[in-house]
């Protein structure tokens, strides 16, 4: 008998011990949640390359794994010798870097948080770093690019976070190494793991108290080896003791990502096509590389990447758009033109994205349905239409609904009921022709 109340005491108490975990995660998730839309940065030594090197560009099918646009593998694909790669760092000196400038156009484009890579794969630091010499203090720049980049972010509202690249690491003779290479025994790793990464990740949180880190790994065979759930956790760990604020997303092992972490991360540019039951996000490109590219011109217009984003909000997610910098700090115009649209449809329908909630109901093809509560209980269903349209069919009673509107204007939208209990929306001419951009329906249910 006292071995069985035991036994129940126990399972009470890692019961209790879970869902206080799950509360804690939730609560420390909440702005995330509410956020949805985000920037991200990939800078580096790689933008002094601009995706080029002795004679060859990304992609580049000549060479042997080099067919693919990501400029801040360059090192890798366009096999660049490490000592010649690792000399950029006496070059890295962006002297029209303005961390105001940069935040503002987040902010102005309906952002709500900032990431930003501290360390990329190349294992070169964007900030002086204690355990490392191959870092922004070797530059001839020298400034705290990341606190002058906090500063900033507290400045506008933004949250702050990092992208860190845990797994590999290029410069370390144990950090992992892209697939084709030699492999890095378990121990060499170790060493990598000890003398390295835990160091630098204790040093970002107690010299910029982040908000979040953005791990990256992808399921491939080499994270089975070192991203084992012991260095996992290990490194959860030492997050959650030093900043119990700061969120962690599921590319910090991609393959098995636990329960304690804060949030999925889908591949790149990858958006599932249904709900989520955990906070999720895609982080994505506006070209195809990520890093500075000079000459990858495949620039999305505004109005697709809008979509991505209230895609993923209606599936219960966010959007973490990426922008690449040159090498001397400035945003790209090309960048800039369309963080600029997007927040000027921001302005007008941000009501649809901030703070709103998945609608259960049946998908409608490139019609994307978000809900939220008003301040006094009023209920508010928003139709994002990202197609031409004259007529809209939706699965709730026309006599569920107040009102009906265009979210932009104000212009009264028609509906009427429909069969099996549905209602039918009239919608404007704007709607019915050619679409210039992606159009809300705002309806103000019933109480």
């Amino acid at each position: 008998m006292l071995k069985k109340s035991a036994i129940i005491i126990s399972f009470t108490l890692t019961l209790l011990t879970t869902i206080k975990a799950q509360t804690s995660n939730a609560e420390r998730g909440q702005w995330f949640k509410e956020a949805n839309f985000g920037m991200m940065v990939h800078w580096g030594l790689y933008s002094i390359l601009e995706g080029s090197y002795n004679g060859h560009t990304l992609p580049d099918t000549t060479l042997k794994h080099a067919n693919g646009w990501y400029a801040e593998w360059a090192q890798q694909r366009l096999e660049v010798p490490a000592k010649e790669y690792q000399a950029l760092v006496k070059q890295f000196d962006p002297v029209n870097f303005d961390a105001d400038k940069w935040i503002f156009e987040a902010k102005n484009a309906g952002m709500k948080y900032f990431v930003i890579t501290a360390k990329h794969h190349d294992g070169f630091a964007l900030w002086d770093s204690k355990v490392s010499t191959y870092d922004i203090g070797s530059t001839p720049y020298k400034k705290d690019i990341l606190g002058e980049l906090a500063k900033a972010c507290k400045k506008y509202g933004l949250k702050f976070g990092f992208y860190y690249s845990h797994c590999e690491d290029w410069e370390h003779p144990g950090g992992a190494t892209p697939e084709w290479l030699p492999r890095k025994t378990d121990a060499q790793f170790e060493k990598y793991w000890k003398e390295k990464c835990l160091p630098q990740v204790s040093e970002l949180i107690h010299n910029y108290n982040p908000d979040m880190f953005w791990f990256d790994t992808w399921g491939d065979e080499q994270e089975k080896t070192f991203i084992s759930d012991k260095r996992r956790d290990q490194l959860i760990a030492l997050i959650r003791k030093e900043s119990p604020k700061c969120l962690i997303n599921g590319r910090i092992s991609y393959l098995n990502p636990g329960d304690d972490i804060d949030f999925l991360e889908m591949m790149d540019n990858t958006y599932p096509e249904k709900l989520q039951t955990r906070p999720w996000q895609t982080a994505a490109t506006m070209v195809n590389s990520w890093g500075w590219h000079a000459k990858d011109y495949n620039w999305k217009p505004a109005n697709e990447m809008l979509g991505y984003l209230v895609s993923n909000v209606a599936k219960g997610g966010n959007y973490l758009l990426n922008v690449g910098p040159k090498p001397n700090g400035e945003i790209p115009l090309a960048a800039i033109q369309r963080l600029r649209e997007m927040g000027g449809w921001l302005t007008a329908n941000g009501e649809a994205v901030y703070g709103a909630s998945h609608v259960d109901a049946p998908a409608i093809q490139d019609v994307y349905l978000t809900q939220k509560t008003g301040t006094h209980g009023e209920k508010y269903i928003y139709a994002s239409i990202a197609k031409p349209l004259s007529q809209l069919i939706l699965p709730f009673p026309a006599s569920a609904i107040k009102d009906c509107k265009l979210l932009e204007s104000d212009m009264p939208v028609q509906f009427n009921a429909a069969a099996n209990n549905q209602v039918s929306l009239q919608l404007p001419k704007i709607l019915a022709g050619p679409c210039t951009g992606i159009q809300v329906i705002k309806i103000t249910m019933k109480n």
